[in-house]
């Protein structure tokens, strides 16, 4: 990811940074008290985020189909749950967590199982919980350059925002919200509001989903 985004002048983590943000004011903006709501994070990888999220949310469970990516994840971050699957039913019971989150994660499932990726995030939600999806922004033609030259992405399918909106909506969530993001380098509270602000128009390098269960 680094080398894909070398002409950028930036980093994979200061990516991750930005959306550890914005995912925070999403939580925020939902609950009470961040600090009481339990995350899962779908896809989590060797769970960049976690080191982030660890003292601004509850607990926080990560999951992912790479036994491997589990491994690393275990010991970069002792205090976070993590568990591996097979890519489709989740390995939780219904309604077990406050908010489940996945980051550019369904570009990488199989077409034909989005509907259930969709479906599974909305089955461990309690009532009431938020989900939040971020996602590539294929109008972007720098994101479109980007995962051109990425070899992680070689199998990538891109979704349009109104195909992930459209997958969220049918999976039974309500209110949603989509803004697309990273219009402009957005670092520090004022900056995301600015790039905010621009994000109901389709510019954004990324984009986000968010509803409630």
């Amino acid at each position: 990811m680094n080398e894909a985004i070398a002409f950028s002048g930036l980093k994979v983590d200061y990516f991750t940074r930005i959306k550890a943000d914005y995912l925070t004011d999403l939580i925020t903006g939902h609950f009470r008290d961040a600090r009481d709501v339990s995350v899962l994070d779908v896809g989590c990888g060797v769970g960049n985020f976690h080191k982030l999220l660890s003292d601004r949310v509850g607990p926080i469970t990560g999951v992912d189909v790479s036994k491997a990516s589990i491994e690393l994840a275990r010991e970069r971050n002792p205090g976070v749950r993590y568990e591996s699957y097979g890519g489709e039913r989740l390995p939780f019971d219904d309604a077990s967590f406050d908010t489940v989150f996945t980051v550019c994660v369904m570009h990488h499932v199989p077409p034909a199982q989005w509907p259930l990726f969709a479906a599974e995030m909305k089955r461990v939600l309690r009532p009431g919980g938020m989900v939040a999806v971020f996602e590539h922004n294929p109008r972007n033609p720098l994101t479109q350059r980007i995962v051109s030259n990425c070899v992680f992405d070689k199998n990538a399918v891109l979704l349009r925002s109104e195909v992930t909106r459209a997958l969220i909506r049918d999976a039974g969530f309500k209110d949603l919200v989509e803004r697309f993001i990273i219009s402009i380098p957005p670092s520090g509270k004022l900056l995301r509001s600015i790039d905010l602000a621009l994000g109901r128009l389709p510019f954004g390098a990324q984009y986000f989903v968010k509803a409630t269960a």
